[in-house]
């Protein structure tokens, strides 16, 4: 079981060759005040993972959770366009944090991660801001951009799992799933992960 909607996440499952089914958790994404970044995901993704358990007794659940943070401040998905262009503007020639939650849990045990890369974004202002804007994709993204969609024109570079960055981070998901013995699941590197990281 996946227990997101996301279509990057069951893209990524797709892509791995596992045969699951996709629910959407039904789970309280407020956030704490004063919760950190790391906390958070690591509690948001193990709380989405036991939701979708309990729909599905005996199943083996993967779940994540992403957040944005720069400044200590976590930065979550715009509420509208000019929360979007403010967020952009913040992040613009600077390097900021993505962590992602993943929580993996079955019949015998839990397995709860947190995984961080860092992100550094292009000095971008005006025309480019303006026409990524434009595309509406900043709206349902933690910190108004996707880098595996148009949002990848705004990204400089990344340092640590750029799968990570879109949202499920690879490396660390077939390790644990290899570990439990999921067959056809062989460990992979960030450097292995299929991506389109710009020059």
């Amino acid at each position: 079981m996946l227990a997101s909607s996301s279509p990057r996440r069951i893209g990524f499952l797709h892509d791995l060759g596992l045969t699951f089914e996709a629910v959407a958790p039904d789970v309280d994404e407020t956030v704490p005040p004063g919760a950190s970044a790391e906390w958070l995901v690591a509690d948001l993704a193990e709380s989405k993972a036991r939701s979708v358990a309990q729909l599905r007794p005996g199943a083996l659940v993967i779940a994540a959770d992403t957040v944005v943070s720069i400044d200590g401040e976590i930065l979550g998905k715009p509420g509208d366009v000019a929360e979007a262009r403010t967020m952009l503007i913040r992040l613009a020639g600077r390097v900021h944090n993505v962590h992602t939650g993943l929580a993996i849990l079955d019949e015998r045990e839990t397995r709860i991660d947190v995984v961080a890369s860092a992100v550094t974004m292009r000095d971008y202002r005006g025309g480019a801001l303006e026409a990524y804007l434009a595309t509406g994709e900043s709206l349902d993204k933690a910190g108004a951009y996707g880098i595996q969609g148009e949002g990848s024109g705004l990204v400089a570079s990344v340092s640590g799992c750029y799968t990570n960055v879109a949202g499920l981070p690879l490396c660390r998901l077939t390790a644990v799933l290899s570990e439990l013995g999921i067959a056809g699941i062989t460990p992979i590197r960030c450097g292995d992960a299929p991506d389109h990281r710009p020059a």
